[in-house]
């Protein structure tokens, strides 16, 4: 990717083609041996890195005029810090795989047009005191820098994480399998936030055809034409996510006792059907193999001409299961409102995005301080609960 990425762009492919050791790594830019000097006059290289706004599989205009650097603080002749640029100074982790140790700052008043006008500019600035003592030196090598970006289960770059220099945050769910059980509205949009993490597999557990009243429930907006064809709902969703990543692995079937062993390899497992004579042996066998789980539930009722709900987030960890069975019903509930399909798609996507939040808490990407196991939202009085702490 990183090399396609470069031949697509015309601002990096100008830096490599002028010499510049260009490297796109963990959705930033790096260019290599920069030299620079010392505090104590010595001469040395370091490498500037600057994260990469993208429209589509291309460059487009810098979102930030900031950049960063690895190596020592670069500086003048005089051994004193090029204060032009200095912002920061401290090891911040931007990736798994890159450790910076100073940020930089130098903002034209009309920002820059691409960059390579961005990272000459910044080169210029940090190579001249050593370019004074050394002319041959120079950031132009014309060394190869290799790929780095063939395992990425993206097809593009995740330019979101590295705009907010959260990469390294966003590596903990690299690697991990997920299974999503039922893609109705809570399910589907599970998938259209899990999918937009560094997971390595999303099995898609559902047998029920994508119809017309699931449009109004669910990520995205199929054409008249797609329904038609009413294809699986596993089906569906692999060929939307599937423009975006890898790893999407459709199962169309339901999860019951014939096929829940197949679970027994995933990390984390969202239960997203209503039934609870669904849900009985797929909690057993999870509880029994130790695989934490999260259960998303909804309750809408109708009070006069308006509807009021409850939105329920359940966790089984390997901190706490002792709780489940009393916050999870087994029954099926035909009374409930739910279960006639209205379609509600905030209320899908807001108990979707709280399971998720959930989820990302168990990976410890967010901070987690109340350690709650069991959550509730009431529309009605805007009443968020945590209970079951562990």
């Amino acid at each position: 990717m990183s090399h396609q990425l470069i031949d697509r762009s015309p601002d990096l492919k100008r830096l490599r083609d002028e010499g510049y050791e260009v490297e796109i790594r963990s959705q930033h830019l790096l260019v290599h041996g920069i030299p620079y000097l010392n505090a104590t006059g010595t001469a040395r290289r370091g490498t500037l890195v600057s994260d990469l706004t993208m429209a589509g599989d291309v460059t487009a205009r810098p979102g930030s005029h900031a950049a960063h650097f690895i190596g020592e603080h670069p500086c003048r002749k005089d051994g004193t810090q090029i204060s032009q640029i200095k912002h920061g100074t401290g090891n911040n982790p931007l990736a798994p795989d890159i450790m910076v140790n100073h940020s930089f700052s130098n903002k034209p008043a009309n920002g820059y047009a691409n960059y390579y006008e961005k990272m000459t500019t910044y080169i210029a600035i940090i190579s001249a005191p050593a370019q004074s003592v050394d002319p041959s030196l120079t950031a132009k090598t014309f060394k190869l820098i290799e790929s780095s970006e063939s395992d990425s289960v993206f097809k593009y770059l995740d330019t979101s994480s590295s705009r907010a220099g959260i990469g390294a945050m966003s590596a903990k769910f690299k690697g991990l399998k997920i299974a999503i059980i039922g893609l109705g509205g809570t399910g589907s949009y599970t998938l259209d936030l899990v999918a937009k993490t560094e997971v390595a597999e999303i099995h898609l557990y559902d047998k029920d055809k994508l119809l017309q009243h699931n449009a109004f429930r669910s990520p995205a907006a199929p054409s008249q034409e797609e329904l038609f064809t009413q294809p699986p709902k596993v089906a569906h969703y692999y060929h939307l996510y599937s423009k975006m990543r890898r790893g999407i692995v459709p199962h169309e079937t339901f999860v019951d006792e014939s096929n829940v062993h197949e679970l027994a390899d995933i990390d984390y497992v969202f239960i997203c059907v209503d039934k609870g004579s669904v849900k009985r042996p797929i909690i057993a066998t999870l509880q029994a193999a130790g695989i934490p789980f999260i259960d998303v539930g909804m309750g809408v009722h109708a009070v006069g001409d308006k509807l009021w709900a409850t939105l329920r987030v359940t966790t089984s960890s390997k901190k706490k299961t002792d709780h489940v069975l009393t916050r999870i019903s087994l029954s099926d509930d035909d009374d409930d409102k739910y279960s006639q399909n209205i379609q509600i798609a905030d209320l899908n996507c807001l108990n979707a995005a709280l399971a998720v939040l959930k989820w990302k808490k168990l990976c410890s990407f967010y901070l987690d301080e109340e350690n709650e196991h069991n959550s509730t939202y009431t529309t009605s009085i805007n009443l968020f609960t945590s209970e079951d702490r562990s």
